[in-house]
């Protein structure tokens, strides 16, 4: 069996309890033989990006959100949509990562989930290919309507979510095999 793989996921959401954070839990289950998970602080805990800290004085945790992306051989960044864009705490955290080059070539899987979520799913994507991240069209996956697809106890409801929940990790099996 090939040696796992270390993935760092990243949660966009705000709240303690989201479908977003309920959705890489399952990700996470269903990919326990092939990944080693990380799972990212919550965002809300980062301070403000300022470019003027981003070289030089580097605070701490920052420090160490940037070594976890280093030492990941991949990421996941679970995602709703605030007001038609991304939430500011993952804004913030790439914001971070600017004057790197962390992303440069890292393999990336991307779930924007929310109420609607093609704004911001298409703003993230533009962020990480600006950043340099390695994705394709079937590592990265929209899921409008989400809350009526994932229900508090983690399940997927939906038959259709399921399935694409399924060709996503696959899809984000057959990237990572590439590093």
């Amino acid at each position: 069996m090939p040696e796992k793989k270390n993935m760092l996921a990243i949660i966009g959401s705000a709240a303690d309890d989201s479908a977003n954070s309920r959705l890489v839990d399952w990700i996470v289950l269903e990919t326990e033989p092939h990944f080693n998970w990380k799972i990212c602080p919550p965002l809300k805990t980062f301070p403000h990006f300022d470019p003027d800290l981003s070289v030089g004085e580097v605070p701490q945790l920052i420090q160490e959100f940037r070594q976890s992306i280093e030492y990941a051989d991949g990421v996941l960044i679970c995602t709703p949509e605030y007001v038609l864009s991304i939430p500011a705490g993952l804004k913030n955290i790439l914001e971070w990562c600017v004057a790197t080059t962390l992303f440069a070539e890292k393999p990336l899987g991307l779930i924007t989930a929310s109420a609607g979520g093609a704004t911001a799913h298409a703003e993230v994507k533009l962020i990480l290919q600006t950043l340099g991240a390695r994705f394709t069209i079937t590592s990265t996956l929209l899921i409008p309507g989400v809350k009526g697809k994932v229900n508090s106890e983690g399940r997927i409801t939906d038959s259709n979510t399921k399935k694409e929940l399924d060709e996503f990790v696959t899809a984000l099996k057959m990237l990572m095999r590439s590093v």
